[in-house]
């Protein structure tokens, strides 16, 4: 029996994942039978540690450690040491080696259609570092809104919601199974103007994307960019393979 090539999904409490779903249906599709894809649901970082990379040739990484992985890798390619913040791993000559390829796959998600003249970015972690590249490529100005007490950031009460044409939830409020979260904005304000975007996808509709569509908003959630930063990571690991 030949020994299948592993890829796998780093994060934590991550049974809700569309990562181990999508590509075991690529792999058939594809009818790709020497791959395999795995989950590797870790309790905190150092765990990496301990996973066997002898026929691992890739990962995704998502929250919490899109930070927190770069410690463990040989080498990080330039976008993804600029983010500072790595979604994909590809091994190569026994290196691992990060990447970052969801700013790609936000702004594929749109079609050529990212025009906007100020984005409002909720949340501060590895997500949120990889839309600031992707608008900063597309010279889209952004305000960033968080908890942490820091300049570089806008505190909650600060926000005037009518200053920006899109609004993107980078935080993980409203992800499977803490569905009832939301980002604390004024919803009120959100109007016909508006594009309000999640990167979550499960479920695909949070309140937070309901609210903003009550109130006439267009509304994007995060499978689209999903898909398109797992096939540009699927380019990576067959680049390298």
């Amino acid at each position: 029996m030949s020994i299948k090539k592993t890829y796998g999904l780093i994060g934590k409490n991550i049974d809700y994942s569309f990562s181990k779903k999508y590509f075991t249906k690529k792999f058939e599709d594809l009818n790709i039978n020497d791959c395999e894809y795995k989950n590797y649901d870790l309790k905190q970082i150092n765990d990496f540690r301990h996973i066997d990379l002898s026929h691992i040739k890739g990962f995704n990484v998502t929250i919490p450690y899109k930070e927190k992985i770069i410690d463990y890798l040989d080498f990080v390619e330039d976008s993804a040491q600029r983010i500072g913040a790595v979604n994909t791993i590809a091994i190569e000559n026994n290196k691992l080696i990060g990447h970052n390829t969801d700013y790609i796959g936000f702004i594929n998600s749109f079609e050529n259609n990212l025009f906007y003249s100020r984005a409002l970015i909720i949340g501060s972690g590895g997500a949120s570092k990889a839309i600031q590249y992707g608008l900063e490529l597309n010279n889209i100005n952004f305000d960033i809104l968080s908890r942490k007490s820091d300049n570089r950031y806008k505190a909650y009460n600060q926000i005037k919601i009518d200053e920006y044409d899109l609004i993107i939830n980078s935080s993980p409020l409203g992800t499977f199974p803490k569905t009832n979260e939301k980002p604390n904005i004024n919803y009120n304000q959100i109007n016909k103007n508006h594009t309000c975007y999640d990167l979550i996808y499960n479920p695909s509709k949070t309140i937070f994307l309901s609210e903003a569509q009550k109130n006439g908003a267009t509304i994007i959630n995060g499978l689209s960019m999903l898909k398109n930063q797992a096939e540009e990571s699927w380019k990576i690991w067959n680049r390298l393979s």
